[in-house]
């Protein structure tokens, strides 16, 4: 028997894609731990994710978001590429997004989600500090962007916002299941 194109064999089943989407790091990473980091990348193994993208803000966003200094954005991406050479044979390996460095001003976190969600693959998972979820939760595109993308804290927030808190079904910790 020749086999034909189009036709399988009886009973056949396509393997299962099991890798999804990306998880996104969105953070300042100006007192990120190594321990942090690998947890990070321990969680996009553990839940499969087939990109784990580091997406360090620039120094004018910080500043705006969290009215705190952090360091210039050279030396926190420069840290990060160290890192990320250290595990360059994990899986996912890790990558940075080096977008707002290239812009090298304010990016409004609208504009960093718009970009990660048109330029990597779905389903699309954000880790985040509570902190950083909080602020998120205060911004008037909170819920149009809750909806398109899923969050996963890195620890349970001491006290949510309340918006955070009404969407608590669309975000998890990193330690939980999905």
């Amino acid at each position: 028997m020749t086999p034909i194109a189009g036709q399988v064999p009886f009973g056949y089943e396509p393997p299962v894609k099991r890798e999804k989407g990306t998880l996104i790091y969105y953070d300042t990473f100006e007192d990120t731990t190594d321990e942090a980091l690998a947890v990070a990348a321990e969680t996009a193994k553990a839940r499969t994710f087939a990109r784990f993208v580091l997406y360090p803000i620039h120094e004018e966003t910080a500043r705006r978001m969290f009215k705190a200094p952090v360091s210039a954005y050279y030396k926190r991406e420069k840290r990060l590429a160290e890192w990320v050479g250290d595990r360059a044979s994990s899986v996912p390996a890790p990558e940075i997004d080096r977008w707002e460095g290239k812009r090298k001003k304010y990016t409004p976190m609208e504009a960093a989600l718009r970009h990660l969600t048109e330029t990597l693959p779905g389903p699309h998972f954000i880790y985040m500090a509570p902190a950083t979820a909080n602020l998120f939760a205060s911004y008037d595109v909170f819920e149009g962007w809750i909806s398109k993308l899923r969050l996963v804290l890195s620890a349970v927030p001491a006290d949510p916002a309340p918006k955070l808190a009404q969407y608590r079904s669309r975000w998890s910790l990193a330690w939980e299941d999905e």
